[in-house]
């Protein structure tokens, strides 16, 4: 293994873990891809660069998922990391000189933490060969190169569920739906989610907004936007709105709480990780274990063979899922339970577009 030196500028985000054991959390993904040499051989240490997307390691939703893998590989297989965070409309430059500061830092491992790394991703991975590299919620050509794991997820699985779940709660027979950026990834989390609340009761309206169009990817982390959708859509009559928009969903519960609605969180279970004088009208969240595929990538890295190609998790694996915190869809859950099953079987196929 090549060992972790200084850099002359040092990343000001870095964060440095220190404690190790092992693990033994089982694989939960679906791999079309294959499995390589390790960099390091099983046992040694692993040095990891994590490039957060908008909004970063506090967000309380997609980049704070994959926080939550990272320091679990801390406290269980002893890496050491360094950690950065894109800026809105940087130059395709700048994030691609973010990766290769932590290659030259001395990382054994790099994680791009959105679709937005895919061409910076791919670019550095060709160039550092000896480097594992993994990006989520990407698999396209622009992110694809033999040491590049491509860790995807069934969004619009988890999505349906909660959307079943949005349109059985709603006493208006209209929901709602926020998404941060108006991209391909997101479109899925609201197709789930349409198809969802038809399946929970049909007739049920589903009312959308965007927060921002690419390249501004803005919408994933600002919250006022986010309250000011939100206060459109139950002044237009939903009473629930789900939101797949990164930091900006605080302000879709604050909007929701003021209008004695519901809100429905996504990625981590937010009714543990939003403001607390919010969390009771959380109804659900769609879970998106980003948490278990980065764990999983620097797992499999730490025991001598590095995960390349795409991953999927999906329902079946357990990658997505609704959460339950809060009790609020205790008498619903056998009816979404069914739904699930029958998604998992493949009775039931949910569209992606």
């Amino acid at each position: 293994m090549r060992h972790a030196t200084k850099l002359a500028a040092v990343i000001a985000t870095a964060a440095l873990g220190l404690s190790a054991c092992g693990s033994s959390d089982p694989d939960p993904g679906t791999t079309t891809g294959s499995t390589g040499t390790n960099t390091a051989a099983a046992g040694e240490k692993l040095v990891v660069g994590i490039a957060y997307g908008v909004g970063g390691r506090g967000d309380q939703s997609f980049n704070a998922s994959a926080a939550v893998g990272l320091d679990k590989a801390k406290a269980e297989l002893g890496a050491e990391f360094k950690e950065a965070t894109q800026v809105n409309g940087e130059a395709q430059s700048a994030t691609e000189e973010r990766l290769q500061q932590f290659v030259d830092a001395g990382a054994t491992h790099v994680i791009g933490v959105g679709f937005a790394y895919a061409k910076a991703i791919g670019k550095v991975a060709k160039d550092n060969p000896d480097v594992a590299f993994a990006i989520v919620d990407d698999a396209s050509p622009d992110s694809t190169a033999p040491n590049v794991a491509n860790l995807v997820f069934a969004e619009e699985q988890g999505s349906f569920l909660v959307g079943a779940a949005a349109a059985l709660k709603s006493k208006t027979n209209t929901v709602g739906f926020v998404g941060g950026v108006g991209v391909d990834l997101i479109k899925k989390f609201e197709a789930g989610y349409k198809a969802g609340a038809e399946a929970g009761k049909a007739g049920t309206v589903v009312k959308s907004q965007y927060l921002s169009q690419p390249p501004d990817f803005s919408g994933f982390n600002d919250p006022a936007k986010g309250k000011t959708a939100a206060e459109g859509l139950f002044q237009g009559g939903a009473d629930v709105v789900y939101h797949a928009a990164g930091g900006s969903g605080s302000g879709v519960f604050t909007a929701a709480k003021a209008a004695n609605g519901l809100a429905i969180g996504v990625d981590s279970d937010q009714a543990l990780t939003a403001a607390p004088d919010v969390r009771d009208i959380i109804l659900t969240s769609m879970v998106k274990k980003v948490d278990v595929a980065v764990f999983d990538f620097l797992k499999n890295g730490s025991e001598g063979t590095d995960l390349t190609g795409v991953k999927t998790y999906d329902l079946k694996a357990g990658g997505v899922d609704y959460a339950t915190t809060g009790g609020n869809v205790d008498d619903i859950k056998a009816k979404l339970d069914e739904l699930k099953a029958q998604i998992v079987a493949g009775t039931i196929t949910v569209p992606t577009k």
